[in-house]
């Protein structure tokens, strides 16, 4: 028991694991509706549209901790476009996103190489790969508020996001506000992941989104018991990532992310029998 009460006797230990469960729980139960509908690739384009909402505050003058409030609109504005364009356009749903993902790390780059020369130096590093040991007390309750949100939403709206995923014509026929609850769902996504951007970075994040719904949807037969199983994934490679990464003194959102990946593993290897 020492190897998982050591780590945590201290306060930012408590703080990472707090954080990383949060979005751990959110995301499995957001991904799995976002791998039934075969839109895998809007993590990762929304993670780099968060760097450019980031990036964007930077530039205006605020620090990392705040530039989150301004990274927050701006990456549901760039989700809320590639719905747009999905439901305006006969382009597929990566082709779409590709289109975002690029402009907004252009202009994260931009703003970045705009700013003043005597402006504070920003840590890119940090902002790619996250650090999710640093998380302040202040970052975590955002990190917990928005995420509490955004479950309370999506389980609320569960069974209506549940027909409109499955069969949208369907739903629409039968008055679900299919478009409605697509945008909600791209606009909940977002606030997400800008949130997880906070702990395992740009580069990572949508591995929160992806990997644990996948796993779930490898063991599930329903939409709840893949969600279950997703959030127990989500849940499990936070917890023993973070352990593993004090005790192995390796960077911890990689871990985590091999961690969720090993779930994976196991699930495949299980539903395959």
């Amino acid at each position: 028991m020492e190897l998982f009460t050591e780590p945590l006797s201290f306060a930012f230990m408590q703080r990472a694991l707090y954080a990383g469960l949060a979005v751990a729980v959110v995301c499995a139960v957001i991904g799995v509706f976002v791998v039934q509908r075969g839109r895998a690739f809007l993590g990762d384009g929304l993670a780099h549209a968060c760097f450019g909402g980031i990036a964007l505050g930077l530039y205006l003058g605020t620090d990392v901790e705040d530039a989150v409030w301004l990274a927050i609109p701006f990456t549901i504005a760039i989700a809320l476009g590639i719905g747009f364009v999905l439901r305006s356009s006969h382009l597929r749903g990566d082709v779409a996103t590709g289109v975002f993902f690029s402009f907004s790390f252009a202009l994260g780059v931009l703003f970045l190489g705009l700013r003043s020369a005597s402006a504070r130096p920003v840590n890119v590093e940090s902002l790619l790969f996250g650090s999710i040991l640093s998380v302040s007390p202040q970052v975590l309750d955002v990190v917990l508020i928005v995420s509490a949100v955004a479950l309370i939403v999506t389980l609320l709206l569960w069974s209506r996001l549940a027909y409109a995923i499955f069969d949208p014509e369907l739903a629409a026929v039968s008055g679900v506000p299919v478009a409605a609850l697509e945008y909600l769902l791209l606009a909940q996504t977002a606030a997400v992941i800008v949130v997880a951007v906070k702990t395992v970075g740009v580069v990572l994040v949508s591995s929160f989104i992806v990997i644990p719904a996948a796993a779930g949807r490898l063991l599930g037969a329903t939409l709840a018991r893949a969600t279950v199983l997703a959030v127990v994934f989500g849940a499990a490679g936070v917890a023993v990532g973070l352990v593993a990464s004090y005790h192995l003194d390796v960077p911890t959102g990689a871990t985590i992310i091999l961690t969720q990946c090993a779930c994976f593993a196991v699930a495949f290897a299980v539903g395959r029998h």
